[in-house]
Order: structure tokens, then sequence, then C-alpha cells
């Protein structure tokens, strides 16, 4: 089977069967073309919490489509590939969470939405890259706080804000393998190109960005920045949509190793036009969460909707 079958099939059983496709900025080129809604995770939460569709169909991985169905418990929502997991959430086990939270009693918990269904349900408040900072600025200087899993966010929060938030230690292994000392290299060679980063980077290569943000703020900051050259030190997907918006710009990536290609996000090219097709046609790999877990992550994950709209972050 060629690509336009499979992309006329999605189109025709996305009509029939009243779907709707999210899908995520890391995603392959042609299954971003295919979404009908693209974002980043902020972003696509919103938009899951407000379809109305029978089905949505995520582009992306697990813990973003239980994200979907914890908000849209009785619609029913696919992932073309189960498997495709995330190193990030991954790091962070539910039970040795427990016993870590259990430890701090006198804590809150903020997790950031790259976790699994388990640990939103053992957390007060959700947030994305893109709201984290003003989440966390909004809330009572005294309140002691545990940032899990991401310690890179967790790090360059506590950086800017002056917090200490307890940081679980975890990470993600496209994210924190790229170096600072790569970017630099990269800058010597580009001496007119801006360092764009994503605050999921390991805090040194932070340190040399000339921007740090979530996929949507760097977006935004290319399209009104007066450079014409970036070195992007974040997941490669991104430059899909960095090249269409702005064509006459040009656009480096930061690999760990010179020639890699490990600046891609395997589990995130896990679906592809052929897997996309099958899961809307039989219905399945579907996402199953208990209702009591969907309960329990449900409300953190509304309480940070909510704050975000009454701070200005979403309309």
């Amino acid at each position: 089977m060629d690509n336009e079958f499979y992309k006329n099939e999605i189109a025709r059983l996305k009509k029939e069967k009243n779907a709707v496709i999210l899908g995520h900025y890391y995603q392959r080129d042609e299954i971003q073309d295919l979404s009908d809604y693209i974002g980043d995770s902020l972003a696509l939460a919103q938009k899951a919490q407000q379809c109305d569709n029978d089905i949505i169909v995520f582009c992306g991985v697990h813990f973003m489509a239980e994200t979907a169905k914890i908000l849209n418990p009785s619609r029913k929502v696919l992932l073309p590939d189960l498997t495709a997991s995330c190193s990030l959430a991954e790091s962070c086990p539910g039970a040795d969470f427990a016993r870590f939270k259990a430890e701090h009693p006198d804590h809150m918990v903020i997790s950031y939405v790259n976790c699994t269904a388990e640990i939103k349900a053992m957390s007060d408040l959700i947030c994305t890259s893109g709201n984290a900072e003003k989440l966390v600025r909004s809330l009572p200087e005294e309140q002691k706080i545990i940032f899990a899993p991401d310690k890179n966010l967790g790090g360059y929060i506590n950086s800017v804000t002056g917090r200490n938030m307890l940081l679980w230690d975890g990470v993600c292994m496209v994210h924190d393998a790229m170096r600072a000392e790569t970017v630099m290299q990269l800058k010597m060679q580009h001496p007119d190109a801006a360092v764009i980063a994503h605050p999921e980077c390991n805090s040194a290569l932070l340190q040399v960005a000339d921007f740090v943000g979530s996929t949507k703020a760097m977006l935004s900051y290319i399209e009104k920045s007066g450079h014409k050259k970036f070195i992007v030190a974040t997941e490669t997907g991104i430059l899909y949509e960095m090249k269409k918006n702005n064509p006459d710009k040009e656009f480096i990536t930061v690999s760990a190793k010179e020639g890699c290609n490990c600046a891609d996000c395997s589990y995130m090219k896990q679906n592809t036009l052929e897997k996309l097709y099958l899961c809307m046609r039989d219905e399945t790999p579907e996402i199953e969460l208990s209702n009591e877990i969907i309960e329990a992550a449900a409300r953190p994950i509304v309480r940070m909707l909510e704050m975000s709209k009454q701070l200005g972050i979403i309309k």
C-alpha cells in the first residue's frame, strides 16, 4: 500500500466514524499533515478536553493518549502504537514515587504532564513546559513542592523563580543527551544563529541558550525574531512546523553525537501512516483506564487547565 492509499482511507474513516486526530509536534511529517489539531502538550490537553467526537485518535505517545482518555472517559481513545512509550514517564515508576511522596507528607506534588496516569493520580497539580513557570509562581512562596518527573525542567523552574522544589530524578533521554559543548561548537560555525532550547535539556545547555521555552513558545519566538538562523535544541519533529511557518529561515539541529539521529525520539516516531490507518479501521489499540485512576488523575489536570485560564496562559 502506498501513502496516498493510507491518506485517503484515513480521511474516509475519520468522517465515517466521527473521529478527530490529535497530533504532537514531534510526530512524523506526514502524520502532522493529517492531524486535525497539531500542538504541544498544553494545547493538546486543552483540545482533548473540548472534543465532542465519538473517537479520539492520539498521534503521540502513551501518556498523551492517557491524558485524552482521562479528560474524555466516555469516549473511545485510540493510539496507533500502544508501545509508544516515553523515557521520561518510564523514569518515574509508580511504586517508587509513592514511597518518595510518603517521605515528604508536607509537600504538594506538581507533576509534568509527561508522566503516567498513575503518577498523575498521585499529584496535586499537573503542568506543561509551557505553563510550569507561571503555575509555580502563582503558589505561595512558603508552599513546599515536589516536582516530578523531570529534574531538568524542575531545575530550570527553580532557577527562574527562586524556588527550591524537591526534584524527582528523571529525564528525557533525548533532551538530556544534548550537550552545551555541541551547541558552542555549532555557535562557532554559525555565529549569526540564535540558540533556542527546550527546558527538558540539561542546565549547562540551557545556560548557553538565547531562548528557553516550550515547543509552542519556540515557534512563536522564531516568527517574531529578527534572526534568520537558529540552532534548535529539542526533538527534530518540531522542525517540520518551523520550516513550514518560516520558509526563509534556517534551522540547525543539536545531536548528542555527530552524524546520529539521537535528536529523534524513537517512541514518537513509532506511529506511522499504516498504523494510523489500521487503528482507525479496527478501532484498536484502545486506551483503557480504571474509573478510580481516571477520577484521581482528572483532578490535577482540570486544576491545571482552570489555573491556566485564570492566569491568562490559555483562553
